[in-house]
């Protein structure tokens, strides 16, 4: 007797999982990230530097809104939630009367957190483990170091003298500085020439630093459970069918 083939629901779980406008658009967004992450401390000893980190975060930006988008909904959210961030930016670093520093941060934080929350959803709901679910597991850890980075900067407006061991020409923590300070909090490694001092940035380094630790465990067993649930294991004669039905893929 041949063995049973397991119909439409193993055919719709083997299905490609993808999010983004285009293919490899998450992977587009991660390479522009790492670049900001490798160019910016460049750019600041540079004279005219801050005209490259503008063009590098405008195109960081704009791929962030091709990631998290698919169908228009998520377009149309991206779009207008980064808008202000794009017009702050550069009012912020290239005009003399500038840009609300906290309105900008906000909007950032804003922007930030609605392309963290659907790259999760796309990692949660994904249905098998690919280059673009590790491609949405990498950038959203390093979003969350951005995120982090912007709250850093905004304590450091709100309550002066809110972390320590800073240069004596810095006042408060903000640029490369506050995304040092976030990533070496986020990854636990904390070598301890930036200090918070005040009670909000203490609380901010304490939630990152949990933030940091539990993404990574849930993100590994999230893809075990994938990796492990699509294993072709036989079990009573059945086996899932290696070639799903053109009807049973969403």
């Amino acid at each position: 007797m041949p063995p049973k083939t397991i119909g439409p629901s193993i055919g719709s779980r083997l299905a490609p999982a993808r999010t983004g406008l285009f293919r490899h658009s998450i992977a587009w967004f991660l390479a522009a990230i790492a670049g900001l992450f490798i160019v910016t401390p460049w750019t600041e000893m540079l004279p005219n530097g801050h005209w490259i980190a503008s063009i590098i975060v405008t195109v960081s930006l704009v791929a962030a809104v091709l990631a998290v988008g698919g169908a228009w909904i998520h377009n149309l959210t991206a779009g207008i939630l980064v808008t202000p961030v794009v017009i702050g930016w550069w009012l912020q670093h290239h005009r003399s009367d500038g840009f609300p520093v906290l309105l900008f941060g906000t909007t950032l934080l804003t922007f930030i957190s609605y392309v963290i929350a659907r790259f999760i959803l796309f990692i949660l709901t994904s249905p098998k483990v690919n280059s673009e679910v590790l491609s949405a597991g990498i950038v959203t850890y390093l979003m969350l170091a951005v995120w982090w980075s912007t709250a850093y900067s905004l304590v450091g407006l709100l309550v002066p003298n809110s972390f320590g061991g800073l240069p004596a020409h810095v006042h408060r923590l903000y640029g490369f500085d506050a995304l040092y300070f976030s990533v070496t909090t986020l990854t636990t490694v904390g070598y301890g020439e930036i200090l918070p001092l005040s009670m909000p940035a203490r609380m901010l380094a304490m939630m990152e630093a949990l933030c940091g630790t539990l993404y990574v465990a849930v993100f590994v067993a999230r893809l075990v459970s994938l990796n492990t649930s699509l294993s072709p294991v036989v079990h009573g004669g059945i086996q899932p069918n290696p070639d799903p039905r053109p009807e049973d893929v969403p």
